[in-house]
């Protein structure tokens, strides 16, 4: 009775983020410097809009809604991964450093591998996988004791030393290019959504597709992890290959994502701990609410984001540093 309940309870939820999304999409198609208004939105979509209605919508606003709604779904995901794997509810791929080393990945295909046009979008995905699966093997190696396994607090503290030194050999790299290139670089490392048309939703939304699966398959695996080691080994868990696998689907949505919409941190922090509370610590429960979460809390960012300041508007990434630093600091005294 009280499964059927959870169930219940977790079916009103996804259905409520659902519309809470689908609420923020109609009200992001209609905000912007060329505004489409609201009544004329649904004749557009059914192909009754003007050219520049159009274009506006299927161009400019729809391609990078879905863009950023994947990506936060993506972060959600991967962050709900790392607190299951490290059994430590602070990780998050920005906080350990991993969005950091995706971002050098970035940086050093962008100034030195020479790509044309039509293959950058996918140059730049793989240069992040790279980039952060270095990170999280480093990681892994300075936080993990051959006697006592992995450290979760250790972990939180190599990674945030991580991404401190990365910030500062960013700024050397950058430091002999040409202004251009800087600019783009900065613009990202602040989460700054640069991938806007339809071909880089195509080179991200596989991973999500394929890794969301995945992880539910793995929700029982996840769940002992979390508990503890000596749990999962009980259970017959092979914690070390269970781990690696886990930890490579986890930086590869972080990758996914960051490639495209730039360094955002916290939505894979935040995102786990909301669906937690709603729904129970159980990955079967709380990774789809997560995922809408994470979809939902980065669309609702890059949407006001996009909108203040100067015709640019501010950083889908500092919209939720304003959120999540606060936040991380509430769940970091928490546990001390």
């Amino acid at each position: 009775m009280t499964d059927t309940r959870s169930l219940r309870k977790q079916q009103i939820i996804v259905v409520s983020l659902v519309a809470l999304t689908l609420l923020t999409i109609v009200v992001s198609l209609g905000l912007g410097s060329s505004s489409v208004s609201y009544g004329r939105i649904i004749p557009t979509i059914l192909g009754h809009g003007s050219f520049k209605e159009k274009f506006v919508l299927f161009d400019l606003r729809l391609p990078r809604i879905c863009i950023v709604a994947v990506a936060g779904m993506a972060l959600a995901l991967s962050g709900s991964i790392l607190q299951g794997i490290t059994n430590n509810d602070l990780a998050d791929p920005g906080i350990l450093g991993i969005n950091s080393g995706a971002g050098i990945g970035v940086a050093i295909s962008f100034l030195l591998i020479p790509a044309e046009p039509g293959s950058f979008v996918y140059v730049i995905p793989v240069s992040a996988f790279l980039g952060a699966m270095a990170t999280a093997a480093l990681l892994y190696a300075f936080s993990y004791d051959r006697q006592s396994g992995l450290h979760p607090m250790r972990l939180v503290l190599v990674g945030i030393g991580f991404s401190l030194a990365f910030s500062g050999l960013m700024v050397f790299i950058t430091s002999a290019v040409d202004i251009y290139k800087v600019d783009f670089i900065s613009r990202w490392l602040a989460g700054n959504v640069w991938g806007t048309d339809w071909t880089f939703l195509w080179a991200q939304l596989p991973w999500l597709v394929v890794l969301l699966p995945y992880t539910l398959y793995k929700s029982n695996t996840l769940n002992l992890l979390s508990l503890n080691d000596a749990t999962a080994i009980g259970t017959g868990v092979p914690i070390a290959r269970e781990r690696v696998g886990l930890l490579v689907a986890s930086v590869a949505l972080a990758a996914s994502a960051v490639a495209v919409t730039g360094g955002i941190a916290f939505i894979g922090l935040m995102a786990p701990h909301i669906a937690k509370s709603l729904v129970g610590p159980r990955y079967q429960r709380f990774v789809p609410v997560a995922v809408l979460t994470g979809g939902f809390l980065l669309l609702l960012a890059d949407t006001i984001g996009r909108n203040l300041g100067n015709s640019q508007g501010v950083a889908a990434g500092i919209v939720v540093s304003f959120i999540g630093a606060p936040y991380f600091v509430y769940l970091l005294l928490r546990r001390v």
